[in-house]
C-alpha cells in the first residue's frame, strides 16, 4: 500500500497542492492543483482573501479524491507574520491584513516606548521589519480590534482550524511574531502583557510533526474522505530549509522566492548587538534548530517588473528575462533592501528613480531592468555572506539555493561570481518537500531529518 502525503504550499503569489510518496528510496512529487494568490486592495488596505484560499484548498482535496490518491496526512505552509483574530464565537474579528499594508506605519515608535529596540531584539532575536506581527498587533490595539479578540491564529493555523475545528499555534511561524522566547521556544507572556495584549489570545505552542486531528464532519462530507492533519513547519521558509539537502556544516542556504532568505542553521539563537545591527533574525526551525538569516527583497522585484510589462502588452517569461539580462550592458546597482521597493506603485519607476538619484545609468529596456535587479540581489547576497560569517565566526564555502529562484540560472551564476562561493541549485520544490518530509517523519516512514536530507541529496 502506498502512503500519500499532501503539502498545501501557499506563497504570496500562488498556491499548490503537491502529493508525494516514497518509491525506491526517492520522493516522488505530483502537482495536483495550482491556484493564484495575492493581496487585494479593499477600503484602502491590502489584505488576503482568506476565504478564497480555503475554497482552493477544498478544490485541491477533491482532486485528490477524483484521481483516487487519498493522502495519509496533509499539512499547510504559508508566509509568516500575518494572522487572523477570532471573537468568542470564533467569528473573524477583522480582515486578514497583508504584511505590505501601510497600517503599521509608526507602530515601531509605539513599541519602543514600551521596550527599546535593542532590548526587544535581545529578548526575542527577531529582526526589525515594520510588517512584523508585533507592529500589526499594535495597530490592532489602536484600531480597537483586540477588544473583541479571543483567539490569535497565524494564517496556516487558521486554515488548519477551518479543516479540523482545532485551534493550534505552530512553532516555526509563531517564532516570527517577535513575541516568543528563543530559549524556552514558548510565548513570552511577560512581554505580551507589557504591550497590553491579552495573553489568553495566544495558545499552546506545538512543534512541527504534531498531529492536531482529522477533518471536521463538514469537510469530510464535502471532500469525500477523512485525513490526518499534521503540522509541517508552517512557515514556508522553515519548510524550505528543512529540505536543504546538504548536511555539512560549511553550507549557507538561500531560500529564493518572493523573498530571498540567506543564512545558516544554528542550535542557539544569536541575539547580540552585532546581529541586530546587521538585521539578522533567529526564526524557529525543525528539531530545535534556529534559522539565522537575513531577509533580502528577492524575486518580488523581478516579479513586479514582469507583471508591469505584461500589463503594458510585453509578455516575457522569467527565463526570457534572465536571458535578456545576461545580454544587457549596464552596471547599475540598487539597494534591494531599500524600503522604496517594498510596495511601490510601479517597480519599474522605483528602480529607474533609484538609479537616477544615485547618478547611475538608468535602465530602459526589460533586459537592463532585469540585469540591475539580478546584479543588485547578488551584491546583497555577498554582503549577507560576509555578515553571517563575521557574526558566527564560521566560514562557509557553499551556498545551496532552494525554491523557485534556484531555477534562475543567471542569478545563480552572478551569485557564484560575486560571493566567490560554490553555488548548488535545488531542489526547486523545497518548501513542499520540507512540508512532506515532516509528515513522513511523523508517520515513521523516514527515520529523521538527516535521512530525509540524504534522500533529497541523491536527487540533486
Amino acid at each position: 500500500m502506498v502512503n500519500y502525503y499532501l503539502a498545501v504550499d501557499i506563497g504570496a503569489s500562488s498556491g499548490r497542492h503537491m502529493l508525494a510518496h516514497l518509491e525506491d528510496g526517492k520522493v516522488v512529487l505530483e502537482e495536483i492543483h495550482r491556484f493564484s494568490n495575492g493581496m487585494i486592495e479593499v477600503d484602502g488596505h491590502k489584505r488576503w482573501d482568506i476565504e478564497e484560499l480555503f475554497r482552493q484548498i477544498i478544490i485541491g482535496l477533491k482532486k485528490c479524491k477524483g484521481i483516487g490518491k487519498i493522502p495519509t496526512s496533509m499539512g499547510i505552509d504559508t508566509w509568516a507574520v500575518d494572522y487572523v483574530l477570532l471573537d468568542e464565537n470564533d467569528n473573524v474579528v477583522r480582515p486578514c491584513f497583508g504584511y505590505r499594508d501601510s497600517r503599521t506605519a509608526g507602530m515601531d515608535e509605539e513599541v519602543y516606548k514600551i521596550i527599546p529596540e535593542d532590548k526587544l531584539y535581545e529578548r526575542t532575536g527577531i529582526q526589525k521589519a515594520i510588517f512584523n506581527t508585533i507592529y500589526q498587533l499594535m495597530a490592532d490595539k489602536k484600531d480597537g480590534y483586540l477588544d473583541r479578540a479571543k483567539s490569535f491564529l497565524m494564517v496556516p493555523d487558521y486554515l488548519h482550524y477551518l479543516l479540523t475545528s482545532v485551534k493550534s499555534n505552530e512553532y516555526t511561524n509563531c517564532s516570527t511574531t517577535q513575541l516568543l522566547n528563543p530559549d524556552t521556544k514558548e510565548w513570552d507572556y511577560e512581554l505580551i502583557e507589557m504591550f497590553g495584549f491579552n495573553k489568553s489570545l495566544f495558545g499552546e505552542i506545538k512543534q512541527p510533526g504534531a498531529c492536531i486531528g482529522t477533518f471536521s464532519d463538514s469537510v469530510k462530507a464535502e471532500v469525500g474522505f477523512d485525513c490526518k492533519v499534521v503540522l509541517p513547519p508552517t512557515h514556508d521558509t522553515a519548510s524550505a530549509v528543512f529540505a536543504v539537502p546538504n548536511t555539512a556544516d560549511n553550507v549557507l542556504y538561500i531560500s529564493s522566492g518572493t523573498w530571498s532568505l540567506l543564512g545558516s542553521e544554528n542550535m542557539k539563537a544569536i541575539c547580540t548587538k552585532e546581529a541586530m545591527e546587521a538585521n539578522f533574525t533567529n526564526e524557529g526551525g525543525y528539531e530545535g534548530h534556529f534559522r539565522f538569516l537575513k531577509n533580502i527583497m528577492g524575486l518580488w522585484m523581478i516579479q513586479s517588473v514582469r507583471n508591469e510589462l505584461i500589463a503594458a502588452g510585453q509578455e516575457y517569461s522569467f527565463a526570457e528575462l534572465c536571458n535578456l539580462a545576461e545580454q544587457a550592458d549596464i552596471d547599475s546597482i540598487v539597494d534591494a533592501n531599500a524600503e522604496v521597493f517594498l510596495a511601490p506603485a510601479s517597480m519599474i519607476d522605483a528602480v529607474k528613480d533609484y538609479c537616477k538619484n544615485q547618478g547611475q545609468k538608468v535602465p530602459e529596456t526589460p533586459g537592463e531592468l532585469a540585469k540591475v535587479i539580478y546584479q543588485s540581489l547578488a551584491v546583497c547576497y555577498k554582503m549577507a555572506c560576509y555578515e553571517v560569517e563575521k557574526i558566527t565566526g564560521k566560514y562557509f564555502n557553499i551556498i545551496n539555493v532552494v525554491g523557485g529562484g534556484s531555477k534562475a540560472g543567471y542569478l545563480n551564476k552572478l551569485t557564484a561570481e560575486t560571493t566567490g562561493k560554490t553555488v548548488i541549485a535545488g531542489p526547486s520544490e523545497a518548501t513542499a518537500l520540507g512540508n512532506i518530509g515532516a509528515q513522513m517523519m511523523a508517520a515513521g516512514e523516514v527515520a529523521g531529518l538527516k535521512e530525509f536530507r540524504n534522500i533529497l541529496m541523491s536527487d540533486i
